[in-house]
């Protein structure tokens, strides 16, 4: 790992996937995210987010650490400027759009404390794993904080309300097998093994197809953020263009028809 590197960028191959591991690079101060930090992975998630990008962006933390949240040392300064408190908070909100939106699969892969501007950035992630040790928690209320980078809305819609206020009224951090029974966490794993059995994940869960996981991602968020009756239309629209303006609906059926049959009982 470089030293001096807020983000690291590396590569994996899995299979026929390609995935893009970017490692939150500050261990010793347990990876706090700040103005240098967001411009860093806003940078690189630009360079991975194109056609010819990866299959899959894991996000994880260098150290002890996924991340334990905001860099609270840079908003002593911060405070005493409401624009650039704004301009922090929108640079979070194009982060957090990037790895909602974007054609890849995208996975925070939590190896250790993974606390408040941390558990934000998981929650944009499409899939959370976690290792068996690490401990997750919204955490700001513990120093008299309030999550900006969407914490309090993201997370009441991943695991529902009675549940969020549990996280974010408290500041508790929650164990990895909490996490997981909240539906936080897709699955946890040992943590010497957390890296691999991420990669096994990601590959069996993607479809193979960018235009089929973005127009998949595109259904999820339409369901976020509208009523019912308006998703609806929406989803029937974005279901007509995948089907009519692209070949990946097709493909499909040729794929099922294409697929192995078992052999009928008693054949030879």
């Amino acid at each position: 790992m470089t030293d001096d590197l807020l983000v690291v960028s590396t590569c994996r191959i899995v299979g026929e996937y390609q995935v893009a591991l970017l490692t939150l690079n500050r261990p010793a101060e347990r990876n706090p995210i700040n103005a240098q930090v967001l411009a860093t992975l806003e940078d690189q998630l630009s360079d991975l987010v194109g056609d010819d990008g990866p299959d899959a962006i894991i996000i994880t933390g260098a150290g002890q650490a996924f991340s334990a949240g905001g860099d609270l040392k840079a908003y002593e300064r911060i405070y005493t400027d409401r624009s650039a408190f704004e301009s922090l908070l929108l640079a979070w909100e194009r982060v957090c759009d990037v790895l909602e939106t974007c054609s890849a699969l995208t996975v925070a892969m939590v190896n250790g404390a993974c606390v408040a501007g941390g558990l934000e950035l998981a929650l944009a992630c499409d899939l959370v794993t976690i290792a068996d040790s690490a401990l997750m928690g919204d955490g700001h209320v513990r120093f008299l904080q309030l999550p900006g980078a969407g914490g309090s809305q993201r997370l009441i819609r991943a695991i529902g309300v009675a549940r969020a206020k549990q996280w974010l009224l408290t500041g508790r951090l929650f164990t990895a097998h909490e996490a997981v029974a909240a539906g936080l966490a897709m699955a946890s794993f040992p943590a010497d093994e957390l890296e691999a059995r991420t990669l096994e994940l990601v590959a069996k869960s993607l479809s193979g197809s960018r235009i089929n996981t973005r127009t998949m991602k595109q259904l999820i968020r339409i369901a976020q953020e509208n009523e019912l009756r308006i998703g609806l239309a929406l989803e029937r629209e974005a279901v007509l263009d995948y089907a009519f303006k692209t070949d990946e609906a097709r493909r499909g059926l040729r794929i099922f028809a294409d697929r192995p049959r078992p052999h009928p009982a008693g054949g030879d």
